[in-house]
């Protein structure tokens, strides 16, 4: 039962990190001189408009996901490059952002004496609180992957120059494969996992 629990208050964390990390790439496409995302509807904080089902239930029962892919044309870019990797970079540092902004509201609770809080129903939303931190350092370190479709894998090309050669449409084809494999395999918790432990308890032990 305690599982169960454990991955329903998971869930708030979940939308609201996905959400604000999907958001984040169709702003910034928009505000680069591309609307494709804004007339996909993707310019919006509704997190049913960015769910991808198999990416939920990844981060649900395996610990990582991802969202529904942000469509964007590089071509509206004024630098097509340097665009997409501002696209791509906007979602994982947004999702920082988050984590920073949970963790401190939940030093204000710590702080501020809340008799709420030291409620069943207070610890429950603390709880939340803490796992919205976590979700949203996972979604950054697991996005920064250069595996494609993640965004560490569009930073990589631009930063690498791969784009319009073979070798980025090689590795575009057989990324989802390869992604799919290592987190059934459990191989992304030894890579992906040791930097969210540090930054969680980095951020922990700043503010605490």
């Amino acid at each position: 039962m305690d599982y169960f629990i454990g991955k329903l208050l998971i869930i708030p964390g979940i939308l609201v990190g996905f959400a604000l990390h999907e958001f984040a790439h169709a702003k910034v496409a928009d505000m680069l001189g591309d609307d494709t995302a804004r007339r996909s509807g993707r310019v919006t904080l509704d997190p049913a408009a960015h769910i991808d089902v198999l990416g939920f239930l990844m981060l649900l029962i395996a610990g990582f996901g991802w969202g529904k892919p942000v469509p964007i044309n590089e071509n509206n870019f004024k630098q097509p490059v340097k665009g997409t990797m501002l696209v791509s970079v906007a979602g994982p540092l947004t999702n920082l952002v988050v984590a920073i902004v949970f963790v401190l509201i939940i030093k204000v609770i710590v702080m501020v004496y809340i008799p709420f809080f030291y409620t069943e129903i207070g610890s429950i939303i603390y709880q939340i609180l803490d796992y919205a931190v976590w979700i949203n350092i996972v979604l950054m370190i697991f996005n920064l992957l250069p595996i494609p479709p993640l965004d560490g894998f569009h930073i990589l090309s631009g930063l690498f120059d791969f784009r319009g050669k073979g070798i980025h449409y090689q590795i575009y084809e057989k990324g989802p494969i390869i992604l799919l494999l290592l987190i059934v395999t459990r191989a992304t918790r030894y890579i992906v996992l040791p930097p969210i432990s540090f930054i969680y308890n980095g951020l922990m032990n700043i503010f605490f």
